[in-house]
């Protein structure tokens, strides 16, 4: 990172260069997989662009927080691991803790709303982690997980505003970028901002031409409206079927977005279920809403994007068919 990009983005990520990103890469090796790269020609036609999905949702535990939880927790010192780790999520960034944590035989607690969907609960008691239930909003999780963590002693993993998390979440980015030339444009979900900010400080580093783009639902827009005010403004009570999205930016994922991305486009819950049923029919491969919000937004802002190269990171596949069949949105 050079010593005008350290001026813009939190302290805690000015270590976050070009070294770190690949240490990063080497540390979860083990663990993660390097995600395959897909095409589709009827997506292309259809924006007139060339889309390359990232496909994470081949990711161990089925999503890209697999890369940030694993960094997280391999960074921790030995003294450190012995305590153990503890997280708040709706499940993906539980599922990654949880499989981290045993990869690594330390013990790991998730705090998850009561509202979570079953398949990801199950996927976090399945990789060995202990689930604690809470009823109530973001300030009711927050005193659960202090209760958690003052009882157990365990070390906090936050799920997104965490600098071992952003490096993590930036290797996949880094990947895509590496494998596919001359990228003119980025776009991923944005939710609280981990695989945003971390996508935006990757190109910022190895390929500073490519322009960052977002997609955000409606029913939880905080990113949108945070940019266009040049201040943290909390989601509030989202609504969207978008699970994984419904989570405000952070004080370290907000300045890094307001630097480096250069457009939130706001989604529907309908475009999102249309575009997640359409890749699965036409790449015949599962994704969750959270995921298919990129594509959403590329099939809305078409124009803006038509005659590039695209890379599109679709951020996970796990999802619960058994909940109203996703033809309707979720209750929030």
């Amino acid at each position: 990172m050079t010593h005008a990009q350290r001026g813009l983005v939190p302290a805690a990520l000015q270590r976050l260069d070009k070294a770190e990103i690949i240490r990063s890469r080497e540390r979860i090796a083990e663990l993660a997989h390097t995600t395959p790269v897909m095409t589709c020609q009827t997506f292309d036609r259809e924006i007139g662009a060339e889309l390359f999905f990232k496909c994470e949702n081949f990711q161990r535990t089925g999503s890209f927080k697999l890369r940030g939880a694993a960094n997280a927790v391999f960074s921790l010192t030995h003294e450190e691991g012995a305590k153990g780790v503890a997280t708040f999520s709706s499940g993906n960034h539980g599922a990654a803790i949880a499989l981290a944590a045993r990869a690594r035989g330390i013990r790991a607690f998730v705090v998850m709303p009561e509202r979570a969907t079953p398949v990801k609960r199950a996927a976090i008691e399945g990789y060995g982690a202990t689930v604690i239930d809470c009823p109530g909003g973001p300030p009711e999780h927050e005193r659960e997980l202090a209760r958690v963590i003052e009882k157990t002693g365990v070390i906090y993993i936050h799920p997104f505003n965490d600098a071992r998390v952003i490096a993590g979440q930036a290797t996949a980015a880094f990947e895509l970028i590496h494998e596919v030339p001359n990228l003119d444009v980025l776009i991923t979900p944005v939710g609280g901002g981990g695989l945003l900010s971390g996508t935006a400080l990757a190109a910022a580093i190895f390929a500073p031409r490519i322009k960052i783009f977002a997609a955000e639902p409606d029913g939880a827009n905080d990113a949108y409206r945070s940019l266009k005010a040049g201040k943290l403004i909390p989601v509030g009570n989202a609504t969207t079927v978008a699970d994984g999205l419904r989570t405000s930016l952070g004080s370290l994922t907000f300045p890094v977005i307001r630097r480096h991305v250069h457009k939130i486009i706001c989604v529907s819950d309908t475009e999102i279920l249309d575009a997640m049923r359409r890749i699965w029919e036409r790449m015949k491969i599962v994704v969750e809403p959270s995921a298919a919000a990129a594509l959403a937004a590329l099939l809305k802002k078409s124009a803006v994007f038509a005659g590039k190269r695209v890379g599109v990171i679709l951020s996970g596949g796990n999802v619960d068919l058994n909940l109203s069949g996703y033809g309707a949105p979720d209750p929030a």
